[in-house]
């Protein structure tokens, strides 16, 4: 049985544009091409550090031709790294920390069901615990009101 969602989905509206596009994220996010795995930024609340961002998983990423041969399905890998620009995106655009924010780390992780092309891939955040050098934040992917996965993934400004 999955944990409960970190914050109600139905108080935010899921249909509007996002508070910041992929060009707002490019500013914050140095990923490109086959690895920006962020497309959009729905909503925050910077005083209870929550995030609510999402990727449209389409048949056109780079990893469906081999993942796997007639059944697509997203990869665990690249789930985690969309959380990780989740929340790397959340540090500097929201509470204004400066450098580079590397990978530093991923606990607690489970994968309930797959993901695969024409889905939207929502992916709720929560900075647990936050420093300028280094911050941990607890995320969950949800398509169709489904948890599909959960991790924890630590970040570091190197």
């Amino acid at each position: 049985m999955p944990p409960p969602l970190l914050f109600d989905l139905s108080q935010i509206d899921l249909t509007g544009e996002p508070l910041f596009d992929k060009e707002a994220i490019c500013k914050m996010n140095p990923q490109r091409f086959e690895m920006q795995q962020l497309d959009g930024v729905l909503w925050y609340d910077k005083d209870k550090y929550l995030i609510l961002g999402y990727k449209d998983v389409t048949e056109d990423e780079f990893w469906v031709r081999g993942h796997i041969p007639g059944r697509p399905l997203m990869p665990a890998v690249i789930m985690v790294e969309a959380a990780a620009q989740l929340s790397s995106f959340f540090v500097k655009q929201i509470y204004d920390v400066e450098g580079f924010i590397g990978f530093a780390g991923i606990d607690s992780t489970k994968f309930r069901v797959p993901v695969e092309p024409g889905r939207r891939l929502y992916l709720l955040g929560h900075i647990t615990k936050f420093k300028r050098r280094k911050y941990t934040c607890s995320i969950q992917g949800v398509v169709d009101n489904t948890m599909v996965f959960e991790t924890v993934v630590s970040g570091l400004n190197v």
